[in-house]
């Protein structure tokens, strides 16, 4: 009879501790995230082609192509905690002449309190040859946005015509990426929320996030087109322009 008992006993153990087990495992609720990219210059919104832009040098310039890839996402809780969101699905391509582009959303991230973002700008070297992230590989190819299967993406394809002294309506070429293990030009960005940023399964909050093109061109380095106008394989000044990126993201108010 003892025996049976004791049986029970630990039939009965067993069930509770299964079932917080379960409990725990289905407590946790998930929420969306919504982010946008607005392009600016300055203050004002990029305009493709038609708007002509003062920079240092004395130097002008007009857009006809910005394209940017953002990737590994990671948001930080107000207790340091990180929620890396996965890095198969974390690879975007930012393209000023397709506005939905520019809003990324982001699905099933533990709700919690986060008080920063962390993304990739451009594609780690864990990334090269392209396997393993295969399926932004058609989005990046169509977009003129890869060199060659083995040389990899481009990060930044930033292109116009400027004006420099006597020289006039040339054109400028920024294409910018990592090239083997010698040169990597892939940059990680931390942002801080302006307030603590409330994550839960009733609501979708937006994160607005500018980028200031200005600042490729002058913020850790001053460059000048009439320097260089075509920027590509360039061990000197690649890496200045990913240098003057990291500065160029800037999170506002709603």
């Amino acid at each position: 009879m003892m025996e049976t008992i004791k049986q029970i006993s630990l039939i009965l153990i067993l069930c509770l501790v299964l079932n917080a087990c379960s409990s725990d495992n289905t407590s946790q609720e998930f929420g969306d995230l919504e982010i946008n990219f607005t392009n600016l210059v300055g203050g004002n919104n990029l305009e493709l082609n038609t708007e002509t832009y003062a920079k240092n040098g004395d130097e002008t310039y007009s857009v006809s192509e910005l394209k940017y890839i953002i990737s590994n996402i990671v948001l930080t809780d107000n207790n340091g905690n990180q929620f890396v969101y996965p890095q198969a699905e974390s690879y975007f391509l930012i393209n000023e002449a397709i506005p939905q582009s520019q809003s990324i959303k982001l699905e099933n991230i533990n709700a919690n309190t986060y008080t920063s973002i962390t993304f990739g700008f451009g594609v780690d070297q864990s990334k090269y040859p392209l396997n393993g992230v295969d399926n932004f590989v058609p989005t990046a190819e169509e977009q003129g946005m890869l060199w060659s299967w083995s040389a990899g993406y481009k990060f930044l394809k930033f292109e116009g015509i400027y004006t420099s002294g006597n020289v006039t309506d040339k054109p400028f070429l920024y294409h910018i990426g990592s090239h083997g293990q010698n040169l990597d030009n892939y940059r990680e960005i931390t942002l801080n929320f302006l307030q603590p940023l409330a994550l839960s399964s009733s609501e979708t909050p937006e994160v607005n996030i500018n980028f200031d093109v200005q600042k490729i061109f002058n913020a850790d380095f001053a460059l000048l087109l009439s320097d260089k106008d075509d920027i590509q394989i360039d061990p000197e000044n690649a890496p200045k322009i990913v240098d003057n990126i990291t500065k160029a993201f800037e999170i506002v108010l709603n």
